[in-house]
């Protein structure tokens, strides 16, 4: 990784900061520099403030509940906008809301920069490529997406947000970066969340049943959490990388009936594997070229996924051996 010079002093916004993402940034931040303060803002709907618990003991740590579809009127030197559910069942139970928090947000985020000359890094998602005809993806295809499609919501608030922060910091001279983040996996995920990864090392996890779509030859692409973390951290402290977008994520593939093999075997799990009919719009392949981040950051993945999906499953592992003895107590 290149090494930067960065301010003594900083106050960083990180928005959606009791989620998946939100929570090992807002760890990673404070862990990297005692002269930084961060104000995490999240609305709990995918978020959980079990996330962020600990570091409220941290005096450097303030937690505000905030929608940001709301104006914020905050004084910060660095805004992550990470607020989004970004699993499908969150974002497809109120699509209205996934929008409006996309694109509203944005506005409202953008605004803050603007007015407080912040920094600010957009976390967008490879799903701006929709069902890809191009793979790997690069950063200059403009990808393949149904706008009226049931991942729509999702996908195309995403690519507005992205417009906006283009616009901004062309009209507005504001400093503003986008990341493109692809599937993303580690503690701290929500169980329930639809999922690939959860999914599969909970039901692993119970013996219960592995479902895969179709027949399991959809490829993805995994990043373990902390190598994720560490790209955004380089990117926003980057003196002068440009808007981006910059593709993050590990380029190497692998088919989703692979993946359920894979987590049986580290689960050492007596669960099948079953099939059910693919959703609509949901994208064969998802592999991200990240040369650019290469290039700009020095980062490539360090985490093998193997070794990833061990402490994953660890965490949910404990997390599972906690409801157990909370149920058994009442």
């Amino acid at each position: 990784m290149i090494a930067y010079d960065y301010p003594e002093s900083r106050r960083i916004l990180v928005t959606g900061a009791a989620g998946f993402l939100g929570s090992h940034l807002c760890s990673r931040l404070l862990a990297d520099s005692n002269g930084i303060d961060v104000l995490g803002v999240d609305n709990l709907y995918s978020g959980s403030k079990y996330n962020i618990t600990y570091l409220e003991q941290d005096p450097r740590f303030e937690f505000h509940r905030h929608d940001i579809t709301r104006p914020l009127f905050v004084e910060v030197d660095e805004i992550y906008n990470l607020a989004c559910p970004a699993s499908p069942v969150h974002y497809q139970f109120d699509p209205v809301q996934t929008v409006k928090t996309s694109v509203h947000g944005s506005i409202n985020m953008l605004g803050l920069a603007k007015r407080t000359k912040a920094r600010i890094l957009q976390a967008s998602t490879s799903e701006v490529y929709g069902d890809p005809a191009v793979c790997p993806q690069v950063e200059s295809y403009w990808g393949n997406v149904n706008p009226i499609g049931p991942r729509a919501c999702y996908d195309e608030g995403k690519r507005c947000a992205e417009t906006l922060f283009f616009d901004y910091h062309r009209q507005h001279n504001i400093d503003a970066r986008v990341v493109r983040i692809f599937n993303t996996y580690g503690p701290r995920m929500h169980p329930n969340d639809g999922r690939v990864v959860s999914n599969f090392v909970i039901n692993a996890l119970r013996d219960e049943p592995l479902e895969v779509y179709g027949n399991g030859s959809q490829t993805r692409s995994f990043c373990y959490v902390d190598d994720l973390i560490d790209a955004m951290v380089a990117y926003m402290n980057h003196p002068n990388p440009g808007c981006g977008p910059i593709n993050i994520g590990n380029p190497a593939e692998i088919t989703i009936l692979e993946l359920a093999k894979l987590v049986i075997e580290i689960t050492n799990a007596r669960s099948e594997i079953i099939t059910r009919p693919l959703p609509q719009d949901d994208p064969m392949q998802r592999r991200p070229n990240i040369s650019q981040a290469e290039h700009t950051l020095g980062w490539r993945p360090q985490v093998t996924l193997e070794d990833g999906l061990r402490r994953t499953i660890a965490y949910f592992d404990k997390l599972l051996a906690k409801r157990t003895i909370q149920v058994a107590a009442e």
